[in-house]
């Protein structure tokens, strides 16, 4: 199975290291590897200070159904924006480093709940950046703020670089590596291509493999890769994660019109602009995180009775088999085919199988045996 919580992430890490040869060519990864320990570490131990009550814990639980944390230079107005969008009791102030703890409060779009967590500042000058970066790599995706009157463009490009040094990436990869390494050690190394490798072959990805001392491996590869992309996907490296930009006080900037054109020409990543002191543009937000996280909404349903009014909340290109674990994880194994109402049928109520594609609105009743 793939490493989801801090602790797994750790064992896994824990596991490489022992098994990393020591050579050149892998001291960044090694280097890398340590210090996302230590991040780790610090996670599970705020985990821990959170369920004991004792101090300040930066470690949030999921709730709703993504999460997205909102990050941005000192001063640019995040916890005044968390507070107008979801209520949340933000600290709010006039003056920098304000906020000096995580804040979480929830959005609500159409039928969906987004949680949004205001943190402390993100810049090289922040003791609290370390910290900021976990909350970031945990969640589903990052809302970037900055301010109008100062230099959107140069807020932002020291905010993507603190990011990627830390291993965070903002623009969509080509492609992406998943491995799940198996502890039986009776399966070898079996491979999944939803994509192609680029100037390398899955005879170079297991040499690759059995270099790190991996025989026993699930290696699926989406989109277009290379052998280093493999290479980082041992350690996670880098992370994707989708983002959008709001750039706030523009109700205090005269020509804002030409902040936001030189600031869109530079960045491809979806642009917002207002004032979270005005509301100017907050009523965009949800929307716009809703697109660029590539959600849908399936909604399920028993044969004979209306559909749900909560849906499932699942990622573009989700198929049948991602509702069937969503309910429940017989169903698959006992899966025998579903019905779908919506647009990714020809017909409503059209038989499909496990690996169809599902879409925004569909309405989906699964018959299982017994």
């Amino acid at each position: 199975m793939e490493a989801k919580t801090p602790e797994e992430k750790m064992k896994a890490l824990e596991d490489f290291l022992s098994s990393v040869p020591k050579h050149k060519g892998t001291e960044k990864l090694r280097l890398w590897a340590t210090r996302r320990l230590a991040e780790l570490r610090e996670e599970i131990e705020e985990k821990k200070k959170r369920k004991t009550g004792r101090g300040v814990s930066f470690f949030i639980e999921k709730e709703g159904d993504v999460q997205v944390v909102v990050v941005g230079p000192p001063n640019t107005g995040k916890s005044m924006l968390v507070n107008r969008l979801t209520g949340a009791r933000t600290i709010i102030a006039d003056y920098p480093y304000s906020t000096t703890y995580p804040v979480p409060g929830m959005l609500k779009y159409r039928d969906i709940y987004i949680q949004l967590i205001d943190t402390p500042p993100l810049s090289r000058d922040s003791v609290f950046t370390n910290r900021v970066i976990g909350l970031a790599r945990n969640a589903d995706g990052l809302l970037i703020i900055l301010d109008a009157t100062m230099d959107p463009g140069a807020e932002f490009n020291e905010v993507k670089e603190i990011l990627r040094e830390y291993g965070i990436i903002l623009s969509k990869p080509a492609g992406r590596v998943v491995i799940e390494v198996s502890r039986s050690g009776k399966h070898g190394l079996r491979f999944t291509l939803m994509g192609r490798l680029l100037n390398a072959t899955l005879d170079d990805v297991r040499k690759l493999l059995e270099e790190y001392r991996i025989y026993n491996a699930h290696v699926k590869i989406y989109g277009e890769v290379t052998l280093d992309d493999v290479e980082q996907a041992l350690f996670e490296n880098t992370a994707y994660k989708p983002a959008i930009v709001y750039i706030n006080k523009a109700d205090l900037v005269k020509d804002i019109d030409t902040v936001i054109k030189a600031f869109t020409s530079s960045y491809n990543l979806p642009i917002l602009y207002g004032s979270a002191m005005t509301g100017l543009g907050l009523d965009k937000i949800g929307e716009v995180l809703f697109d660029q996280l590539e959600l849908i909404r399936v909604y399920t349903k028993s044969p004979n009775t209306p559909p749900s009014e909560k849906p499932l909340v699942l990622r573009k290109g989700a198929t049948i088999r991602d509702v069937a674990e969503s309910i429940h994880r017989d169903f698959v194994k006992n899966f025998l085919y579903a019905k779908i109402w919506g647009k990714s049928v020809k017909y409503p109520g059209e038989k499909v199988g496990l690996e169809h594609i599902v879409e925004d609105g569909d309405i989906v009743e699964i018959h299982i045996r017994g």
